[in-house]
């Protein structure tokens, strides 16, 4: 097997971080169905692509009829991840 074969069949998790909320575990425990969670995000602001936890690209969210995708619009910078989490804690 070529190493470019090995390196294709490995899974890797894609997330998307729409935004961040600092809340008390308290009221975390108290919400129940239908619940509402402000974050820190605004409308039409860039989401955070994640692989395996680790931010690799920056997107744009699409909704088209009931699907929901996400265009990469550049390199994510990890130091301003890192700094948009320290300023959540």
């Amino acid at each position: 097997m070529s190493s470019v074969s090995q390196v294709e069949a490995v899974n890797v998790e894609i997330s998307v971080v729409l935004g961040r909320s600092v809340l008390p575990m308290a009221q975390l425990l108290r919400m129940g169905r239908g619940a509402v969670i402000p974050l820190d995000a605004r409308e039409n602001e860039e989401v955070w692509i994640l692989a395996n936890n680790h931010p690799v690209a920056r997107g744009e969210i699409h909704i088209t009829d009931d699907k929901i995708a996400i265009t990469v619009t550049r390199p994510a910078d990890v130091y301003d991840f890192m700094a948009g989490a320290k300023m959540q804690g």
